[in-house]
């Protein structure tokens, strides 16, 4: 099986390049390449087809930015489930879909925590997950890692450091295992509903040792129509993409984690009475277990 990871160091490449550069260490490839990482669509299959080597999953180390400018690296899953056909995805990937998330999201998380906090960078950078977003298009289990969030920080040494730590002690590059290897019996997986970007209330549950992370839906990627009603009863369903967004992530993450028990997770502050009945009751038809904090562990 073969590992991929991605990185995206050149800006001032052509864009119009398409030429990519690789670097071997045993069964991961690392890619340098000129486009901008959310354009790479399809990156996993076109490497398969120009090399015959299978892909296993796909690791993609980018940028990230932030409008309160707070030092911060970051993973996270990504697709834009939210999104109907027809609609421009501002940042890659394609309406509706979502990809599949990468079980090593929560151990690393964790993993990245301990390396940062060992090399100073805690307090003074914020490591943390974020919700489902953006592209490029993915067809193996796939997580971002970030370095975040202005430009001072994305040239900060010790931060690089950090992440490419990160790979080599994740992936297993030294003499110790690699961290994050799913292996399935009935372990229990985090489906994120709600919450902001930064996914805080789901944070709280992934930092505890042996907590699995699939997709993580903020708010935003759960678009809701406001119900009608007349005289306190409804006339309609509620409408908006939330119902697709939910169905698409969870069936993403339960191909992500065969032999799983996907539970979701609600950040039940973070919606209105009828949304999180709307979304409860959603989840009862899918015969999705909702679950609490201590029903992860």
């Amino acid at each position: 099986m073969l590992l991929v990871a991605v990185v995206f160091v050149n800006q001032e490449l052509s864009r119009g390049q398409d030429g990519v550069e690789s670097f071997a260490n045993g069964r991961v490839r690392l890619l340098r390449h000129a486009r901008g990482i959310v354009e790479e669509d399809d990156l996993d299959l076109r490497w398969e087809a120009a090399t015959g080597e299978r892909v296993s999953e796909v690791v993609l180390l980018s940028r990230h930015t932030a409008v309160s400018n707070r030092p911060a690296l970051t993973v996270h899953p990504i697709g834009v489930p939210h999104l109907r056909e027809g609609d421009v995805p501002p940042q890659g990937g394609r309406p509706g879909w979502a990809a599949l998330p990468n079980p090593r999201i929560g151990p690393w998380l964790r993993l990245l925590r301990r390396i940062a906090a060992d090399r100073g960078l805690v307090p003074e950078f914020e490591i943390t997950l974020e919700g489902t977003h953006h592209g490029p298009v993915t067809n193996r289990p796939t997580l971002f890692v970030e370095i975040g969030s202005t430009e001072e920080y994305w040239g900060r040494q010790d931060a690089a450091e950090t992440v490419a730590l990160l790979l080599w002690k994740g992936l297993g590059l030294g003499e110790e295992a690699s961290v994050g290897n799913w292996h399935g019996n009935g372990e229990k997986v985090l489906l994120g509903i709600g919450g902001g970007h930064y996914a805080p209330r789901h944070m709280d549950i992934v930092m505890k040792d042996g907590v699995w992370v699939g997709h993580l839906l903020s708010g935003y990627s759960l678009p809701m129509e406001e119900l009608k009603q007349t005289n306190g009863k409804n006339l309609a369903d509620v409408g908006g993409m939330w119902k697709h967004s939910i169905k698409v992530s969870y069936e993403a993450t339960k191909e992500a984690f065969p032999g799983g028990e996907v539970i979701a997770h609600i950040d039940q502050k973070s919606f209105k009475g009828w949304q999180k009945n709307a979304i409860t009751s959603y989840l009862q038809e899918l015969n999705i277990r909702v679950g609490k904090p201590n029903d992860f562990f």
